[in-house]
C-alpha cells in the first residue's frame, strides 16, 4: 500500500453539524468535544454547491466571529477573518462587517492586530498555544495588548483592508448607514504604520515576519535555514493539541513544533519588543498583500472624501522595493530574504507567486511569474489543477504535508485573481473551475492533495467555503475587466482610475439566505 492510499485508508475527519446563529459557542472539550460533532459527507445531491459552502460558514459562526475549524482551529484568526468576510459579503453584508469588527477590537495599541483572538468560552486545553502561554495582557502590556480580550502576541498577513473595502463594496448603503469605513479606516492605517515602521527590520521598507506562524505558512521549506539557527524547546514543555484532530503525517513535526515554542516564548519573553529575536525574515506574500492593502487604502481614503494619492504613492513605492528586493529574474520567482544574513533563501513556494496580485507589477515581471507557475516547479495546467504551496522537484516536497506541496484555497483564490488581473483570463476561468471542483469533492477540505485533490487537514473549512462562495459570485460568462466582473481587476485590488464600480450579483436571493435556518443578516 503506498502513502497516499495508507493516508487516504486511516484518515478520519469530523465537522461539526449546523448551528444556527442563536447557537452557542463551542464549549466541548476532549472527547466530549469531539463526540459531539457529525461526520461531514461532503456529497450532498439534493443541494447547490453556494448552499453546502453557506452551510460550513453558518456551522462556524459564533455569534461575532467564524472559526476556521471546530475542532482544529476553535478561536479566531485574522487572515483567516479577512477571506471568510471576502465570502460573508455575498450571504450577509452585516455579519461580514461584524467579522472584520471583532477582529479589530482587539488591536493592539502599538497598531498590530494580532494574529489569534481567543473565545473565553473555549477550554484552555483545546487549542496550544493557548492564552496562558501568550500572557497578552501582562506581557504585551507596553505594547498596549487589550485588558479584555485575550490575544496572542503575533500577527498574520495584512489582507484586512482589502478585505474591509470588499465587504463595503458589496452593500455601501449599509456601510456607510454604520459608517463603517470610518471606523475601520484609523485602525487599519494605525495596523500598516506599525508593519512599515516597526517590521522595517531590514531597512530596505519591507516588512519582516518574527515568527513563521505570522506569514501564515507555517512549516513552509523557507522556514527551515532561519529555523535551523532556533534551538528547539524542549518537547516535555509543551502539549501539541493539533495532533488529536489531525494526521501527525499532514502536520509540521515536533521538531519544528519546538523551534516554534521557543520563538514564540522568546518573544513574549521580551514584552513583544520587534528587531531583538534571531529570526527575521522578509516575506513576498505578507508584503504583496500589505501592498494590496494599501491601494485599498486609498480606495476607502477617496470614498472618506480624501484624495488617497499618498497610500497609491506608497504601494508604488512598496511595490518597487519588492521587486528590488526579492525578485530574482534569472529563476522568474520572488523569495525569501533572511534578514539576519541579509541572504535570498533559494526555496520556491507559492508566496513567490503570490505578487501576481499586485496592479502595478511589471509587466516583464508578471509574464516571468506566469511562466513559472505553468513550468515543472509548479506544473498548474500539466501536472497540477490547483497550485501547490511548495516546488513539486523540490527536496522537501510532501504532498501532503501542511505547508510543504498540498494545495491551499486562499493562495490559489489570490493566484486566480492575479492571472486575470495580468490577461490571463483563459488560465484564470482554467483555475477558478479547478478550484470549484475541488471545493465540491473534497468537502471544503482545508487543503488537498496538488495532484489528486484529495482532502487534508480539517473538512468544512470556514475560508475554503467563504472563498468558493467568492468564486461561485464571479460569474465568468459575465466578461472580464468589466464592472460586471471587478473581481480581479485593478479596481478591485484598488490601483487604477477607469475601472467601474462592482456590480454585486446579489446576496440572499442568490445564495437562499432563508434556507439555513438561521438569521444571516
Amino acid at each position: 500500500m503506498d502513502r497516499t492510499t495508507q493516508l487516504t485508508a486511516r484518515r478520519t475527519v469530523h465537522f461539526d453539524p449546523v448551528r444556527t446563529s442563536a447557537s452557542p459557542p463551542f464549549t466541548g472539550q476532549g472527547e466530549t468535544g469531539r463526540a459531539q460533532a457529525a461526520v461531514y459527507d461532503p456529497v450532498r445531491p439534493a443541494e447547490p454547491l453556494h448552499l453546502r459552502a453557506a452551510r460550513v460558514l453558518q456551522s462556524n459562526w459564533t455569534g461575532t466571529s467564524t472559526v476556521p475549524s471546530r475542532s482544529l482551529y476553535p478561536h479566531q484568526w485574522s487572515w483567516d477573518s479577512a477571506f471568510i468576510a471576502i465570502g460573508l459579503r455575498h450571504l450577509s453584508p452585516l455579519r461580514a462587517q461584524t467579522e472584520l469588527e471583532t477582529l479589530l477590537d482587539a488591536q493592539w495599541g502599538d497598531g498590530r492586530i494580532p494574529h489569534i483572538v481567543f473565545n473565553p468560552s473555549v477550554p484552555l486545553d483545546a487549542y496550544f498555544p493557548s492564552p496562558d502561554f501568550w500572557r497578552s495582557s501582562t506581557a504585551g502590556r507596553a505594547a498596549g495588548a487589550p485588558r479584555t480580550v485575550q490575544t496572542s502576541g503575533i500577527v498574520q498577513p495584512p489582507v484586512h483592508a482589502l478585505a474591509v473595502w470588499l465587504v463595503h463594496s458589496a452593500d455601501p448603503g449599509l456601510s456607510r448607514s454604520r459608517s463603517f469605513l470610518s471606523r475601520m479606516y484609523p485602525r487599519l492605517a494605525a495596523w500598516h504604520r506599525y508593519l512599515l515602521h516597526r517590521r522595517d527590520l531590514g531597512g530596505g521598507g519591507l516588512a519582516s515576519v518574527v515568527h513563521p506562524w505570522e506569514q501564515g505558512m507555517d512549516n513552509a521549506p523557507s522556514w527551515d535555514a532561519p529555523l535551523a539557527r532556533v534551538r528547539p524547546a524542549p518537547a516535555r514543555s509543551f502539549r501539541r493539541a493539533d495532533l488529536d484532530h489531525g494526521a501527525a503525517e499532514d502536520r509540521p513535526t515536533d521538531l519544528d513544533y519546538g523551534r516554534y515554542v521557543r520563538l514564540a516564548t522568546g518573544y513574549r519573553d521580551s514584552g513583544y519588543a520587534d528587531g531583538v529575536g534571531g529570526f527575521a525574515v522578509e516575506d513576498p506574500a505578507f508584503n504583496a498583500l500589505l501592498i494590496a492593502s494599501e491601494h485599498a487604502l486609498a480606495r476607502i481614503a477617496r470614498e472618506l472624501g480624501a484624495t488617497g494619492t499618498a497610500r497609491h504613492a506608497r504601494a508604488e513605492r512598496l511595490t518597487a522595493a519588492l521587486v528590488d528586493r526579492l525578485w530574482d529574474p534569472a529563476e522568474g520567482m520572488f523569495f525569501c530574504r533572511d534578514v539576519r544574513t541579509d541572504e535570498p533563501i533559494p526555496e520556491r513556494g507559492v508566496s513567490g507567486l503570490v505578487p501576481l496580485i499586485l496592479p502595478t507589477l511589471p509587466r516583464e515581471t508578471a509574464a516571468a511569474l506566469v511562466r513559472t507557475l505553468r513550468g515543472p516547479h509548479f506544473g498548474l495546467g500539466d501536472t497540477t489543477r490547483l497550485v501547490p504551496s511548495y516546488d513539486l522537484t523540490g527536496h522537501a516536497f510532501d504532498p501532503h504535508r501542511y505547508w510543504r506541496g498540498p494545495a491551499w484555497f486562499n493562495t490559489n483564490w489570490l493566484v486566480e485573481r492575479g492571472l486575470r488581473l495580468h490577461g490571463e483570463h483563459a488560465r484564470a476561468r482554467t483555475l477558478r473551475g479547478a478550484l470549484l471542483e475541488t471545493a465540491d469533492t473534497s468537502g471544503f477540505a482545508e487543503y488537498v492533495d496538488p495532484y489528486t485533490g484529495e482532502a487534508c487537514g480539517a473538512l468544512g473549512f470556514s475560508w475554503s467555503a467563504a472563498l468558493t462562495l467568492d468564486l461561485l459570485h464571479d460569474t465568468p460568462d459575465a466578461g472580464h475587466g468589466t464592472a460586471g466582473a471587478a473581481h480581479g481587476t485593478a479596481e478591485e485590488f484598488g490601483a487604477a482610475e477607469g475601472f467601474g464600480a462592482i456590480e454585486e450579483l446579489g446576496t440572499t436571493e442568490k445564495f437562499g439566505e432563508g434556507a439555513l435556518g438561521g438569521d444571516l443578516r
